[in-house]
């Protein structure tokens, strides 16, 4: 993996933290339109730094870390602007970002016990994200347009996120203390 900085997909993964804060004032502002389009650009340049990264052989180290982050930031804070704006519930988004600063705690303590270790996301963590990506979609779009077919799909969104969360949740926890366990007795510490 180079150690390149401004690649082509590393600037699209900068725009794309660069409309962090206009995507929350928008959310805030109740001005739905502008932050569904500000989604649908991210979710675009998401997809097109990763297939440019991989067809271009323009994998880096910064990249590597600083996509997710981008994608974190901009899920997390979506659940919290949604949530002051009354458009999900607050237990909800305490769920959704508890579940990430469990995720976070339990990569630090990966990071610190054994030194840096490849830990790929799981498929049940990859179909949370979806679904939790899927959610904030909808809560945007109904913001925007008034399908009574999108509120029941937003409904049960909300059962599906509750549920992979939390299942998600458990199961990278007993991933990580399982992972640990397997740690030769030199790298527990």
């Amino acid at each position: 993996m180079s150690s390149r900085v401004l690649t082509v997909p590393n600037q699209l993964t900068f725009l794309r933290l660069g409309f962090l804060p206009f995507f929350i004032i928008s959310i805030h502002s109740r001005r739905y339109d502008i932050a569904l389009a500000i989604l649908i650009i991210a979710g675009l340049t998401d997809a097109l730094d990763g297939l440019l990264a991989r067809s271009l052989n323009q994998k880096t180290a910064l990249g590597a870390y600083l996509d997710p982050i981008a994608d974190k930031l901009l899920l997390s804070s979506s659940f919290v602007v949604l949530a002051f704006n009354r458009k999900i519930a607050w237990w909800l988004a305490t769920l959704v970002l508890s579940r990430d600063i469990i995720l976070l705690t339990s990569a630090a303590v990966i990071l610190v016990v054994s030194g840096y270790r490849k830990f790929p996301p799981s498929i049940y963590g990859k179909l949370t994200t979806a679904l939790q990506i899927l959610l904030v979609f909808s809560v945007i779009l109904l913001g925007v347009v008034d399908w009574r077919w999108l509120q029941h799909a937003r409904n049960a969104l909300v059962d599906l996120v509750t549920a992979f969360t939390v299942f998600s949740g458990f199961h990278y926890c007993f991933t990580v203390a399982r992972r640990l366990n397997e740690l030769p007795e030199s790298g527990k510490g």
